[in-house]
């Protein structure tokens, strides 16, 4: 079985370059793009920020610390707001089913890690590592 930080990278890898490929393609203008706003914030930014969350996340070890799960977990979150089951309604789920499956496998992969790590040092009485 890989280490946790191992899995916890190559998910948070998988999402990075899916989002930075959705971000070219919104500055490039090639279909299909993320419209460029919602109602509550513009997907650029809100893109950038998700690839920050996952880039600390692995910077700080993703799986084998506090910190570096709980930012998983929060780059997971925020990658389903572009790659989450709402997508499956999508009218261009045709043209874009590759990188939501992988995005969610790749959340999958994460929330697993995370989950199972916090249950495995609770339930050995195991003190939780500061990060």
């Amino acid at each position: 079985m890989p280490h946790p930080n191992q899995t916890s990278t190559a998910a948070l890898a998988v999402l990075i370059i899916l989002q930075a490929v959705m971000l070219g393609a919104l500055y490039a203008g090639v279909p299909p793009h993320p419209p460029t706003a919602t109602p509550l914030f513009g997907i650029a930014p809100f893109l950038g920020a998700s690839m920050g969350a996952a880039v600390a996340a692995m910077l700080l070890g993703g799986g084998s610390s506090r910190t570096g799960r709980a930012l998983c977990l929060l780059a997971a979150l925020m990658a389903l707001v572009s790659f989450g089951p709402q997508k499956y309604l999508d009218g261009q789920f045709g043209l874009i089913w590759p990188a939501v499956i992988f995005a969610q496998l790749a959340c999958l992969a994460l929330f697993a890690n995370a989950f199972r790590h916090a249950r495995s040092g609770t339930a050995t009485g195991r003190r939780e590592d500061q990060a």
